[in-house]
């Protein structure tokens, strides 16, 4: 019997600021990133997405600014690599009063929040949306964000996931466990609202919170939002297998996905779920046209507009590395760093003009520059030999990139059966999993004892 080919989920990439990925686009005359402090730009960019039947909006979120190349903010400010940047929470209610499916898949840095005034954030939002939430769980990695949250710097890499650990259950008892399912009964003739022997305070008492309280929000479409995190260090993987329904990695090539996916599904499988239980999307850019020699003259034009260096910048900080100090030439040897772990072996033995022209977009993202066969071909290859279930598409020009994503790939993917036609009814978890809108009975939510 055929197996039947995956259906390839697509999130647009973006982030509640002007230069995201793709450093220095911003000059460019279609590009519209500078309106991102508009609410129209963001009611365009929602009615845009659901046409072209992306599975969400996921919008990145950095605590802080990049301030480790050259040891300041210059070039930071002056190419708004993600600076200034705004809340992305604030944006989701007007996005979904403009669309009916569309996901928002938002980031939140558990340093920057209590669980029990951030469990009732989400669980409005799962309200308003009517299930359409996500949350990118995230620990932060800047210590520019630290020292504005009150440290001196960021915490040890690993201890930052125990603590995002501990937030999350205490999160997940105040989602799953305050009240019961059938808690609201709305009965307006014997004037009760709510059963009040079903509800249930929490007590939690552990190394880094401590809550005794009532949850303040009734139970939201899918109680816990579909769990998204971006992490693929030893440590991360751990945490991905045990909490994530989603993984966002980063990958230069389909053969590297294959490793990550694999040993993220182990984690799951560890963890006591099923390899299917996460779905794993990685970062990639798409420039395509009507033909293939219209996506290269786009590809060209655009790269008059990047900023190789404002990549560097953006990768000094993701690394804590500042490149500036290396000769061009000089082989890159990068010490101990507390940022992002998983990135440290992408410079071992490169120098920094192999680093400025792998940035010659603005990022490292993989690009994928061709017509709609040639990109579909492509992304197939990175599904089937990546084994992974999606893409985090970034933008390059907004909101061209998923304008282009949507009238030229997509029919493409379609036609070849890997694109959905029309968007399944339900929650984002539905959705996405095709199963219930509550977490699945074999997540590790689901499975802690009520602290009631």
């Amino acid at each position: 019997m055929m197996q039947l080919k995956k259906i390839i989920h697509v999130n647009a990439f973006n982030m509640n600021c002007v230069g995201h990925i793709h450093h220095g686009l911003w000059a460019h005359p279609r590009d519209r990133s500078f309106e991102y402090n508009t609410l129209q730009y963001w009611l365009d960019l929602a009615k845009i997405l659901e046409q072209g039947l992306f599975d969400s909006l996921f919008l990145a979120d950095v605590i802080g600014y990049y301030d480790v190349y050259q040891n300041n903010t210059e070039l930071t400010l002056r190419e708004a690599i993600q600076l200034p940047v705004n809340n992305p929470w604030l944006l989701v209610s007007a996005m979904a009063a403009v669309t009916k499916h569309l996901g928002f898949g938002i980031t939140s840095n558990i340093y920057a929040e209590q669980p029990y005034t951030f469990a009732r954030t989400v669980s409005t939002l799962d309200h308003l949306t009517q299930g359409r939430m996500a949350w990118n769980i995230v620990t932060g990695y800047v210590d520019s964000g630290a020292r504005g949250l009150g440290a001196n710097s960021l915490a040890e890499h690993d201890s930052r996931y125990d603590r995002a650990d501990e937030f999350l259950q205490l999160c997940y008892q105040l989602w799953e466990n305050s009240w019961q399912d059938h808690a609201v009964v709305k009965d307006k003739q014997q004037r009760i609202y709510t059963h009040s022997d079903k509800v249930h305070p929490i007590h939690y008492d552990g190394r880094f919170y401590r809550t005794h309280a009532i949850h303040m929000s009734e139970p939201s479409p899918q109680r816990t939002p579909v769990l998204f995190q971006a992490g693929s260090s030893e440590r991360g993987q751990q945490f991905a297998g045990q909490h994530a329904e989603a993984v966002f990695i980063g990958a230069p090539n389909p053969l590297s996905a294959q490793k990550t996916a694999r040993a993220l599904r182990q984690a799951a499988v560890n963890a006591g779920r099923q390899p299917e239980d996460v779905k794993i999307y990685v970062g990639i850019a798409v420039i395509t046209g009507q033909t293939e020699r219209e996506a290269q003259e786009k590809y060209q034009d655009y790269l008059h507009y990047a900023n190789p260096e404002a990549g560097l910048a953006h990768f000094s900080a993701s690394t804590g590395i500042d490149f500036a100090q290396f000769d061009l030439d000089e082989p890159i040897t990068p010490s101990h760093s507390n940022a992002i772990q998983s990135t440290l072996p992408y410079v071992l033995g490169k120098t920094r003009r192999q680093l400025l022209e792998q940035f010659k977009l603005g990022s490292r993202y993989t690009t994928l520059i061709g017509d709609a066969q040639q990109v579909a071909d492509y992304l197939e290859q990175w599904m089937d030999i990546g084994e992974i279930d999606g893409f985090n598409l970034s933008r390059v020009v907004v909101p061209e990139t998923w304008q282009d994503f949507a009238r030229f790939i997509v029919p493409e993917l379609q036609n070849r059966g890997r694109y959905q036609t029309e968007y399944r009814t339900g929650t984002l978890r539905e959705k996405l999993f095709g199963k219930q809108a509550y977490l699945p009975k074999n997540h590790y939510a689901r499975r802690l004892k009520p602290t009631h």
